[in-house]
């Protein structure tokens, strides 16, 4: 744990990436904090990722916002179990799946918001 306040961790990760991955990584903080406000939100850098959850305890996780080099993850604890009509849901894993996104006006895009929706709901 730092005393660095949240918002100099978020730059300083996200700082490390391209000025598009950045804002993207930005807009989706801004959609899931603006549908989960009571989210507790914290920067991992040893796996280079923002967690978003009910607590930072793995099975409290519902969010976590990863920046690569051409596209940020959105990846959704419980991927495997949401509805996907538009296809956008990717991944192997036996739980979390994620959703790569390309651009801020994606990150900002009703699909985007419904996918963020349709995990919360499977949590409530």
């Amino acid at each position: 744990m730092t005393d660095e306040p949240l918002e100099a961790q978020i730059d300083r990760l996200l700082g490390r990436h391209s000025a598009v991955v950045g804002a993207t990584a930005r807009a989706l903080r801004s959609a899931v904090l603006e549908a989960a406000p009571e989210s507790v939100e914290e920067v991992d850098f040893g796996n280079k990722l923002i967690a978003y959850g009910s607590s930072m305890k793995m099975r409290d996780l519902t969010f976590a916002i990863i920046p690569h080099s051409a596209h940020v993850n959105l990846q959704l604890a419980d991927g495997v179990d949401l509805p996907d009509p538009k296809g956008l849901i990717e991944g192997t894993g036996k739980r979390i799946r994620h959703v790569k996104v390309r651009s801020v006006e994606a990150a900002r895009s009703a699909e985007i918001k419904t996918v963020i929706e349709a995990q919360l709901q499977h949590r409530r």
